[in-house]
């Protein structure tokens, strides 16, 4: 069984960041947030870097038991043992992250504003599918626009886990969740904050932190 309970509560990206000692300082206070998943992601360091920085947060990850998610690189992800991958469009077919990481591991998806996109995704075996971006984001401000009837729509029609991106906050992040977001994708409303540990506490109160995951994670301690 493919690992899709994994994916709900706060969804943590990691911001571009050169000095790791920071980046680990600022991801440990997001995990004792709460946070219920963690991407790594960036653009701007080199392969020895990513790969530094991937070893030291699949460690701490694991310390937390939460699932640790490697972006658009299947690579790094086998490399690291990372649980999952996730795809933009421009990256490798789900196909190929799947022969490459195994049938055990997370394949996230993102989908944009296009929910054939996201039927394609589920069908070709994705774990997940993310949409976005709900709101202006400063990371990408010329982001495709997502509308939320595309989360009631993707809820409607779609069984897997929906991740929902793109400029949320503390003050936006209920409509989504109500919306049928099973997680909420943040780089900048956590690791930009001046109390990360809180900030990223008040956005894990939307969703019902008493509800187990199922599943196989759920045995190995992903709850």
């Amino acid at each position: 069984m493919n690992p899709t309970y994994a994916i709900k509560g706060v969804y943590a990206i990691t911001p571009d960041c050169a000095n790791t000692t920071d980046l680990l300082h600022r991801v440990r206070l997001a995990l004792a947030g709460k946070i219920r998943i963690l991407q790594y992601r960036n653009k701007s360091a080199n392969s020895v870097q990513r790969l530094e920085q991937a070893h030291a947060l699949r460690k701490l990850t694991r310390e937390f038991a939460i699932p640790f998610i490697v972006n658009d690189d299947v690579q790094l992800a086998a490399q690291v043992d990372a649980d999952g991958v996730h795809l933009g469009v421009a990256d490798d077919s789900v196909d190929t992250a799947r022969a490459a990481l195994g049938i055990h591991k997370i394949i996230g998806v993102s989908c944009y504003n296009r929910l054939p996109l996201a039927q394609n995704a589920v069908h070709a075996g994705a774990d997940y599918v993310a949409f976005g971006a709900f709101f202006p984001s400063t990371i990408k401000p010329n982001a495709e626009v997502a509308d939320i009837e595309l989360l009631r729509q993707a809820r409607a029609e779609l069984t897997v886990p929906l991740v929902a991106i793109g400029g949320i906050t503390l003050h936006n992040a209920a409509s989504l969740v109500h919306a049928g977001a099973d997680a909420l994708a943040v780089i900048s409303t956590i690791f930009d904050a001046e109390d990360i540990m809180a900030t990223a506490k008040k956005m894990a109160t939307l969703f019902n932190s008493n509800r187990l995951p199922t599943g196989r994670l759920a045995s190995q301690g992903y709850s």
